[in-house]
């Protein structure tokens, strides 16, 4: 079965014009078919704060009214999304920007909760992607950069989580790839020891999760990423992989970064 790399980067390194000239390199250089899913950096929040739009963010989660909807898409599936595009053409990588309204790539419906009302934020339906147009595109060496986007089939976009939209492209896709899925962050893998950097966990698996749970190597923010990241695999994704954005040609290797299998 072919390989597939799908890699998801957030807003440290988009927010940080340096690193990411290092990341699209060492992305662009990645010989097989790929897919990038990215997030939004500070940008969105910068263009509220200008126009005088209240943000809220309740657990990382920005509550998406009417106005920051048309913030976010113009943001993040205009200026970042054709920025990465540009970019990466510039290292002879074929690319295409989209998010997923788009060719109808990433069907969601609106997130309901008793607790708290996030506006327009979607999560992804089952079955919501769509894989047959984005085989074509990988199949005629196009490389998707997918914005956090996507819509309910009704003619309403809605916000969505990076990370969700990454895991079930890769779950989606392992039913004809060998998907590696690749979460880049700003350390360099899941550290046993938060103080030291140099603290990778090798390995983690449904075995041994349960245990860093308990003893509190893992745990907040990191949590709803290894769970993410078990289901995938559970659900046929090949291997996960969460490290530094700039060691992408190392986590390629095998040899950098936290693998879950």
């Amino acid at each position: 079965m072919q390989q597939l790399i799908v890699v998801k980067i957030g807003g440290n390194i988009i927010d940080d014009a340096v690193a990411l000239e290092s990341f699209i390199e060492k992305f662009a250089a990645i010989d097989a078919p790929k897919i990038l899913i990215h997030g939004g950096g500070k940008l969105a929040t910068e263009m509220a704060t200008t126009l005088h739009i209240p943000q809220q963010m309740i657990e990382g989660r920005r509550i998406t009214d009417e106005a920051t909807l048309k913030i976010v898409t113009m943001v993040y599936a205009g200026f970042i999304n054709k920025n990465l595009v540009a970019k990466l053409h510039a290292k002879t990588c074929n690319a295409i920007g989209l998010c997923g309204a788009d060719a109808n790539i990433i069907l969601a419906k609106k997130r309901t909760t008793k607790e708290i009302d996030y506006g327009f934020v979607g999560d992804v339906i089952a079955d919501g992607i769509n894989v047959n147009f984005l085989k074509l595109l990988l199949e005629n060496n196009t490389t998707p950069i997918i914005a956090p986007l996507t819509h309910n089939g009704n003619g309403q976009l809605l916000n969505t989580n990076a990370d969700t939209i990454a895991n079930e492209i890769a779950k989606a896709m392992s039913t004809h790839y060998q998907v590696q899925l690749i979460y880049c962050f700003d350390k360099k893998g899941v550290l046993q020891n938060i103080a030291d950097e140099n603290s990778v966990i090798k390995l983690i698996t449904k075995e041994n999760i349960e245990t860093l749970k308990a003893n509190k190597t893992i745990h907040e923010g990191m949590i709803p990423k290894i769970d993410n990241a078990l289901q995938a695999v559970a659900s046929g994704v090949y291997k996960v992989v969460l490290g530094h954005a700039l060691d992408l040609n190392k986590i390629m290797k095998g040899e950098a970064g936290t693998v879950i299998k």
